[in-house]
């Protein structure tokens, strides 16, 4: 592992920008433009029931929506599932929404969560925001259907429930999907002894993560009502949406509202595996609390330790201050990810897993073959340097002690790849993707099922907005996303053998949900994960197995830092 010193060097070392900027690219594939105004209930803006087909009118138990009939599915947005998060309500555990009269309009997304704009992302000043979307089959025969809950990624900063299309995903798989919006940044993620207790029902710092349990409790309530089975629900994301998806494995306040989990390029070990500042990780109490403390001061909310008046004055300062001032900090050095000791996640997901004490239910996990290509690819464009032999060389001496960095530098050295940039991300891909996320199969298959992947097409679409960096692309950090999803960002398989890849993965992903085995009729075989260590690899024109410790060289990098 590395010293502490190295983490600090790191993280002091990259402007606190390009922190953003490469958060910014974790988002896999993020549609062009979702906001808008929160969405008028009953008069003029509805039409009668008389006017649509019947099946796009269905009952919550706040009141009724009206979605739209598409090719392919029945299609129902921006559905609030709690209360606006604003005014007394910021910085507050969610709340119910309130009932309306009539037949609410449910054909356009909700408001996106407030955020800063990303490489690929528009800005949102709006924290009217929890909203959902749900899309279901256009026809079905089972009476009660799996229920998906996708939780959107990108670093905790950026994105929206609504910019990932899963007509096809619930159409093809005869499932339900559900895909929320919760807060983000400073909104989701600020701990702050201030604002423990009173609004919040716990301790802050995980605002976003009651978000998302508020969420599930509504699919609880309302899964039925689309021809959903509340007693058969899976979560499942990427990036952000995975660590989320780990954090729920492990938060007590999360049993019973899932029965099975897919947790796709999660980071859920915190900050020993971090290539960078670590905001999207879960980190200790201490270290979030502390940051809050300075973005408090900073924003002049800062008061003489007086007991519970000053308290109650830095809570009512914070609360004061603008929407569009405080996103500013949403993307500064640690401030936005899952706090982990107390409140809604007493233990950290690694420390869960390691000692049992997680929500036991069958898991798919697995990660992308070139995880950091992606990373390396963003960082490039947005501070325009190309990653140099040289600054390849002060880059692992900067990750790594004097020692270690010379070994990672033999046994990667640039002439083994097609540039630096390929180099580095080669490295970081390895330490700190490939070997963690096996540490997790192997935690996580000692008490549970468990089916490890790894997506390896090595010639997935790239981002339309994104330029290529000088080396190939391969298996990057959410290429497999538009073989899941319909995107406006990502192109989408193109050949046969991705289009067929992809039919795969949706069939092997909703299988899972039906029945906590992704296997079917006519598909590759997945083996659980076993002592062998070998996972399924999403490839095309093959899917085959693939041996994540020798393809990673993890034996090598168990020994860094020893």
């Amino acid at each position: 592992m590395r010293q502490q010193n190295h983490r600090d060097r790191t993280r002091h070392r990259l402007p606190r920008r390009l922190g953003v900027l490469l958060l910014a690219a974790l988002v896999s594939a993020s549609a062009a433009a979702c906001g808008g105004a929160a969405l008028r209930v009953g008069g003029t803006n509805s039409r009668s029931t008389t006017e649509t087909p019947p099946d796009t009118v269905v009952s919550t138990d706040t009141g009724a929506v009206r979605g739209k009939l598409t090719a392919d599915a029945r299609l129902f947005q921006g559905i609030p599932y709690a209360a606006p998060p604003v005014g007394k309500l910021r910085w507050a555990s969610p709340q119910r929404a309130a009932s309306w009269r009539g037949i609410r309009d449910a054909t356009k997304p909700g408001n996106r969560c407030a955020q800063n704009a990303g490489l690929i992302d528009e800005a949102s000043n709006t924290e009217d925001c929890l909203y959902l979307n749900v899309a279901t089959p256009r026809h079905s025969s089972p009476p009660k259907l799996p229920v998906m809950v996708w939780i959107h990624g990108n670093g905790f900063i950026n994105g929206a429930g609504s910019l990932y299309d899963a007509q096809q995903l619930a159409n093809s798989g005869q499932v339900i999907v559900v895909s929320p919006n919760y807060r983000l940044g400073i909104f989701g993620f600020l701990a702050h002894p201030a604002l423990d207790h009173g609004q919040a029902r716990q301790l802050s710092g995980n605002f976003g993560l009651e978000d998302q349990q508020a969420a599930l409790r509504w699919v609880q309530r309302n899964a039925a009502a689309f021809g959903g089975d509340p007693g058969n629900v899976t979560i499942f994301g990427e990036s952000a949406g995975g660590t989320s998806a780990c954090s729920h494995l492990a938060a007590p306040g999360s049993a019973g509202l899932f029965q099975k989990a897919i947790l796709q390029s999660a980071e859920c070990t915190g900050r020993n595996w971090s290539p960078g500042p670590p905001t999207w990780f879960p980190l200790p109490r201490p270290e979030r609390e502390q940051h809050g403390l300075e973005v408090a001061a900073k924003l002049g909310c800062s008061k003489p330790a007086a007991a519970a008046a000053a308290s109650a004055a830095v809570a009512a300062c914070l609360r004061g201050k603008s929407t569009e001032e405080l996103a500013k900090w949403s993307d500064d050095g640690v401030g936005s990810g899952p706090t982990v000791g107390g409140g809604v996640l007493p233990l950290s997901p690694d420390r869960a897993f390691a000692t049992g004490r997680y929500n036991h239910v069958p898991v798919i996990q697995g990660t992308t073959r070139d995880e950091h290509r992606l990373f390396t690819a963003a960082i490039e464009t947005a501070t325009k340097q190309v990653t140099t032999p040289a600054s390849y060389r002060e880059e692992v001496h900067t990750l790594f002690k004097p020692a270690d960095a010379d070994r990672v530098l033999a046994r990667y050295p640039v002439g083994r790849f097609h540039s630096a940039g390929e180099a580095l991300s080669t490295v970081v891909t390895d330490w700190a993707w490939g070997c963690p996320v096996l540490d997790r199969d192997r935690a996580l298959a000692k008490q549970t099922p468990l089916y490890a992947y790894e997506f390896a097409d090595e010639t997935a679409p790239w981002f339309a907005t994104l330029p290529k960096p000088n080396f190939p692309t391969g298996a990057f950090h959410g290429a497999e996303l538009q073989y899941l999803f319909n995107d406006e960002q990502l192109p989408g398989p193109s050949t046969p053998a991705q289009k067929q890849l992809s039919t795969t993965m949706m069939r092997y992903w909703t299988q899972f949900a039906r029945t906590g085995n992704p296997n079917g009729p006519g598909q590759p075989q997945w083996q659980p994960f076993r002592d062998k260590e070998h996972v399924q690899s999403l490839a095309a024109p093959r899917i085959t197995s693939a041996d994540l410790a020798q393809e990673h060289q993890c034996a090598f990098w168990t020994s860094i830092g020893s």
